[in-house]
């Protein structure tokens, strides 16, 4: 069993990842901290295997936290900063994410710390959620799945858009398709994931929802097999 910390100054970030470990068998959770002062005395008082670090925190930053421990538990970053993963290596982290990280790519990091892969039974526990969190600007977005229409793929954004809201997020397509539920969400092109029970109509190469329509590439027309069952 792994004993972790979450050591974020965003509470959001707190939910995120702690609903990522609760869905695996070999986490336990200690406590949460909002900054690296909080995060020395938890160390001080409890055995701790693991280390989820945000970098750009108030009083004392992630890295400058990291260098005052002797003996270190295992450290996952997980940051909206990309540029301070090799310093992060030469401090002998486990693994960088770069917010917002998909359950795959959380789960990967993971695997290198057990050694044992938990990736698809993690993945269809996933599938069940009602709900993800998406990070628009900077903010987090709770959106339920039921409510998302169809996902486009816009250069190196996608738009998720669901029957009231339209939300933009930086990430790719494949990363989001990986955290839906994978019996109701249907890739039908390189820039197009739809959701099956809000289709309209599916007519030639295209399909209906509401009032969009939504192209079907030439390489995913096997995948409408799935969809017709």
């Amino acid at each position: 069993m792994i004993k972790y910390i979450i050591v974020d100054d965003e509470h959001i970030a707190h939910d995120i990842i702690k609903g990522y470990c609760d869905l695996l068998p070999n986490l336990s959770f200690v406590q949460n901290c909002y900054d690296a002062i909080e995060a020395m005395q938890c160390l001080q008082n409890n055995a701790v295997d693991l280390i989820f670090l945000d970098l750009n925190m108030p009083k004392l930053k992630g890295f400058d936290f990291l260098k005052t421990l002797q003996n270190p538990p295992k450290v996952i970053v997980t940051t909206a900063y990309q540029e301070y993963a090799l310093e992060g290596y030469e401090l002998n982290i486990v693994d960088y994410l770069l917010k917002p990280f998909s359950f795959e790519r959380f789960i990967k990091a993971i695997n290198k710390i057990d050694g044992k892969s938990f990736t698809k039974e993690a993945i269809t526990i996933k599938s069940e959620s009602k709900s993800l969190f998406l990070k628009s600007s900077k903010k987090y977005i709770q959106v339920k799945t039921d409510d998302i229409l169809f996902i486009e793929a816009t250069g190196n954004y996608i738009k998720v858009v669901t029957v009231d809201n339209e939300i933009q997020v930086r990430e790719k397509i494949s990363d989001i398709l990986n955290v839906l539920p994978n019996n109701e969400f249907f890739q039908v092109h390189k820039s197009f994931v739809i959701a099956k029970k809000h289709i309209n109509e599916i007519e030639g190469n295209r399909i209906l929802i509401q009032d969009y329509i939504i192209p079907i590439g030439k390489m995913y027309k096997s995948n409408l097999n799935s969809l017709l069952e």
